[in-house]
């Protein structure tokens, strides 16, 4: 009887599927950004805002037409002039569809100075990302797939006949969607230029990928984002293996963390498959190989063109600080400009939580970004 509980307990905590209107029965159309669907949205949504979800075009990584969804909110008080986007790139929910952030009951959380960006006219498009909501895989931390997607929603968001927006663009993303949002602003003259990319603020983003992999194995968490990283990485490069990679007594466990979202029921038969591995769920050193190659791959240590702030709070047990550090000091000698702000006492979620310091600070930053203030060559640090 304990094995039969086991198993419903196990089957009834898996992740509802994503509803129909993620789903497109038709050929999807080659053109990245184009709206396919849109229809109000209220789960979640704060007091004076309106919104939306949207399914929209985007492009993987080796140039197919893929499928991706998002949520657009916008003050509930119409602009008289057309409003400058706020691109927002989520942290880490999940690596299968009903993982997406619009499906959650708070698809906003975690969402910085979203109140701010009301009261200023500023719509804030939020991408799920292709394969969360979407069929398909999710290319969990494939800085080029995350980007795209990026880049689409605002595309799409375009087109829709509620909204008057702007070409201005300033793209937020934190942790996962921190990584996502340097990659944003690393192709986005190349694949959207006719999007004028004001900024990029990048929150206890993911940066050196291999350094924050071997950090973070005798974390429980640590193996729950490498079951997605094993995940996204087997679906997007050839070279990459759940058997070639994961050692055969983490297998299961690691294969059942990535069915897993870190959001509901589901989360703590994550932990539970997380604590049953010992150490690290790899065969060798994730660094190493062909996984090591492609992490390697996906650092985003191109050169960004707009203004670049990166926020690291110096208490974060995910992310270190001192892996932060040595990545912004690796990217100044290469000459990229950055305003690195760091904050005391704040952690991986604090950062980011309501009445966190933060928000005033990216909020005035964002400001000065739209209103085309000029920022200095070079890099400053400045500590909170």
């Amino acid at each position: 009887m304990f094995v039969v509980a086991l198993i419903v307990v196990w089957y009834v905590t898996l992740p509802t599927p994503p509803d129909a209107f993620y789903t497109w029965s038709a050929k999807v159309p080659a053109t990245p950004g184009t709206l396919l669907r849109a229809e109000p949205f209220a789960r979640g949504i704060p007091a004076g805002a309106k919104s939306w979800r949207i399914l929209y075009t985007t492009t993987q990584g080796n140039g197919s037409p893929a499928l991706a969804s998002a949520i657009v909110v916008a003050s509930s008080v119409d602009a008289a002039e057309p409003s400058p986007v706020i691109a927002w790139a989520h942290g880490t929910t999940g690596v299968v569809p009903a993982c997406a952030p619009s499906l959650s009951q708070q698809p906003l959380d975690g969402t910085p100075a979203l109140a701010l960006a009301m009261q200023a006219h500023w719509v804030v498009v939020a991408t799920d990302y292709a394969g969360l909501g979407t069929s398909g895989a999710h290319a969990y931390l494939v800085g080029a797939d995350e980007a795209h997607a990026t880049l689409d929603a605002v595309r799409a968001a375009r087109q829709m006949n509620a909204l008057k927006l702007s070409d201005n663009v300033v793209v937020w993303g934190y942790s996962q969607g921190g990584h996502a949002a340097l990659w944003t602003g690393m192709i986005a003259s190349g694949y959207a230029p006719e999007l004028r990319i004001e900024g990029v603020a990048a929150l206890a983003p993911a940066t050196d990928l291999p350094a924050l992999e071997d950090y973070t194995q005798g974390m429980l968490v640590g193996r729950i984002f490498s079951s997605y990283i094993v995940d996204g990485y087997s679906a997007t490069y050839p070279d990459v293996s759940w058997p070639g990679m994961v050692r055969v007594g983490a297998l299961f466990p690691a294969r059942d963390m990535s069915r897993r979202c870190l959001d509901g029921k589901s989360a703590l038969p994550a932990v539970a498959d997380a604590w049953l591995i010992s150490g690290s769920i790899f065969k060798a050193d994730p660094a190493s190989g062909p996984l090591g190659a492609r992490l390697r791959e996906n650092i985003p240590n191109g050169k960004i063109q707009a203004p670049l702030l990166i926020a690291q709070g110096l208490a974060d047990q995910l992310v270190a600080p001192s892996i932060q550090n040595a990545f912004v000091r690796s990217a100044c000698e290469r000459g990229q400009s950055i305003a690195y702000v760091t904050y005391a006492n704040k952690d991986h979620l604090s950062l980011v939580a309501a009445g966190s310091r933060l928000e005033t600070d990216l909020f005035h930053w964002t400001q000065d970004r739209f209103q085309g203030v000029a920022v200095a060559a070079g890099c400053a640090t400045e500590a909170r």
